[in-house]
Order: structure tokens, then sequence, then C-alpha cells
């Protein structure tokens, strides 16, 4: 357990699911995690699985379905170098240059942390966001998944900087 944080709650697993409002528009979703802000409540992130859908399989173009997990609002797609980005995910299908539908890759952050890790992050405010954007599709793509974590109260001192870094980054 993180020093300054008590478990107020057993493991939960929380479902969503974003679809691009087109195709290959950037899209984001976010996910209501009902926190108390007058009773100090984080969200402890233990895991994130996300499962981008299937990008198209185009004779000669490039296709692929990327996202991401986010801490705050964002306005593109992140990768783990964004300190607010706890999870990202990419479909792609090479196929520039191919008469056939190209090769197909997935790639992704480590779906379960290594069992040495207590946490992979802390959500300080009320809200998670995911990201999509699908590229060369001819239709639109999405993403599901479920983030695995526990709600924790902080202490005064350790809620205040952790909700003034989450808002500062983003």
């Amino acid at each position: 357990m993180p020093k300054g944080l008590k478990q107020s709650s057993a493991m939960v697993d929380i479902g969503f699911s974003v679809t691009e409002s087109g195709p290959n528009t950037f899209t984001q979703g976010s996910v209501d995690l009902n926190l108390s802000p007058l009773d100090r409540e984080v969200f402890v992130v233990l895991a994130v699985n996300l499962d981008p859908f299937n990008c198209d399989a185009i004779a000669a173009v490039d296709t692929q379905t990327a996202t991401s997990l986010t801490a705050t609002s964002q306005t593109a797609v992140q990768n783990l170098s964004n300190s607010n980005c706890m999870a990202n995910a990419l479909c792609s299908i090479k196929a520039a240059g191919f008469v056939d539908g190209g090769v197909g890759f997935l790639t992704g952050a480590q779906e379960t942390p290594p069992a040495t890790l207590e946490y992979i992050g802390i959500i300080a405010t009320n809200d998670f966001f995911v990201q999509v954007k699908g590229t060369g599709n001819a239709g639109a793509k999405g993403v599901s998944g479920k983030l695995y974590g526990y709600r924790a109260i902080a202490s005064a001192d350790i809620y205040a900087a952790l909700v003034q870094s989450e808002v500062l980054s983003a």
C-alpha cells in the first residue's frame, strides 16, 4: 500500500468502450469513477487491459487503430512517455507496396504489471479518459477494455499533492 493511503474498497474492475465518431477521427471518452473529493478518495490503478478493434485490411494501404488510457483529458492518443498515460495499444496493418491486405501487428503496453509493482498509477480526480484514433480505415474503429484497482482514502497532504500534480500535468 502506498504511504499516506488507506484502502477503502475491495478490488474493482471497470469496463469501458469508446468508438470513433467517424472513420479516422480522434475520439475521447470519459469514465466517471464517482470518487468523493470531500472524503479525499482516490483510485489506485493496479492494471489496465486495452483491446483495440481490428484495423481494416486494405490492399496497398497502411491502417491502424491507436488507443490510450489517461488520468487527464487529452487532444491526441498518448504513449507511455506522457506521465498521465497508464496504458496504450496499437493495432496496425502494414500493406503499403503489397497487392494483398498486408501483415497485421498488435503492440501495446504490458497488460498486467510485474508482481513487484504495488500499483501503476493513482487517479485523484473523478474521471479517467480513453482515446482512440484510426488511420487509413474505411469504417470507424474503437477500443474496449477494463481498468482494475481499488478506492483509497488519502491523507490531506497526499491528496492535495496528487490532485495538484494531476491537474497541472494535464
